[in-house]
């Protein structure tokens, strides 16, 4: 098996910067995931991230995690659980418009904080999208431009935590799944593991790895490809030991942005295999399909292909 792709973008800025791009490429190709390090966020700001999110989740969400778990009766399963996933969530809308104020019991500096990181990823989104563009031989910035609707993109945050569970066998952290959006970038917890992604219908570790970001592509990215690069699904492993952090942000098309195969790729010989659609209608029918296969819904929407124009503005 081969091993799980780690990218230094350091590299980019020397003489393995062919070489460095032919690894995204291919974990593009081929993974669908990847895992980058020296992605310009500072180390002790990421530190600071992971303190404080920790801290949230006990003071905040761990009494009533306990308290779901009683309720559902779900502390001495014998049955496996299918409908259910063993994690603690919240969640944070930056873009179009940030819902940060809303959120409650979030301390001043916690706030602070997620809203300085939320500008980090954006940016470390749009860095890549621009790589996945030169890759593709796509002008720079088409990506980017492919996700904005009339108020740009949409952008956010999942802050998930996985506590210690006796039961893993019985029930999933995290459900399979592909992601419906765009590009994800996750800070996960450094020691505690259980991400899982399905590689030539095996499940291979996504290995924990201090101060890195892990990132995955969506469905989004797969029809804008035509099928060249590949959303994969995914799913967290529950853990009788420790409690895992997953910190998920999601760089998505705006809600009316009309997502398509871009016309450089889509050859003569491989047709446009994929439909042409907004992203709200896709996100509506991936909202009662998260847990299922992602190829009936490209089918759907296919069948639904919508008239809306294509601009190129």
């Amino acid at each position: 098996m081969a091993t799980f792709p780690v990218i230094n973008l350091q590299n980019l800025n020397g003489e393995e910067r062919a070489a460095t791009m032919e690894q995204i490429q291919d974990a593009c190709e081929n993974w669908g995931f990847f895992e980058v390090l020296h992605h310009g966020i500072p180390h002790d700001f990421l530190d600071t991230v992971e303190r404080l999110t920790k801290e949230h989740y006990k003071k905040c969400m761990e009494q009533r995690f306990k308290e779901l778990v009683a309720s559902k009766a779900l502390e001495g399963l014998e049955a496996e659980v299918t409908d259910m996933d063993w994690e603690s969530t919240f969640f944070l809308r930056h873009l179009p418009e940030s819902n940060m104020a809303e959120i409650p019991d979030l301390t001043d500096d916690y706030r602070e904080v997620m809203k300085e990181f939320a500008v980090k990823l954006e940016k470390l989104a749009e860095e890549l999208l621009d790589l996945l563009c030169e890759n593709l031989g796509l002008e720079k910035g088409y990506l980017k431009k492919a996700f904005y609707g009339a108020k740009g993109p949409t952008f956010g945050t999942k802050v998930s935590n996985y506590p210690p569970c006796p039961t893993p066998d019985k029930i999933k952290g995290l459900r399979a799944h592909t992601d419906a959006g765009g590009i994800i970038l996750l800070f996960q917890d450094p020691i505690v593991g259980g991400l899982q992604l399905l590689k030539d219908g095996e499940w291979v570790d996504v290995p924990p790895l201090r101060h890195s970001i892990v990132i995955n592509l969506g469905d989004q990215l797969e029809v804008i490809t035509n099928g060249k690069y590949k959303s994969v699904e995914h799913r967290v492993i529950a853990q009788t030991n420790g409690a895992r952090m997953s910190i998920a942000s999601f760089y998505n098309p705006g809600s009316d942005a009309v997502i398509y195969p871009a016309p450089q790729l889509v050859e003569e010989e491989k047709k446009q295999a994929y439909p042409k659609f907004v992203f709200e209608d896709y996100m509506k029918l991936y909202a009662g399909l998260k847990f299922q296969a992602k190829e009936p819904r490209f089918e759907a929407m296919k069948a639904m292909e919508t008239t809306a124009p294509i601009t190129t503005a």
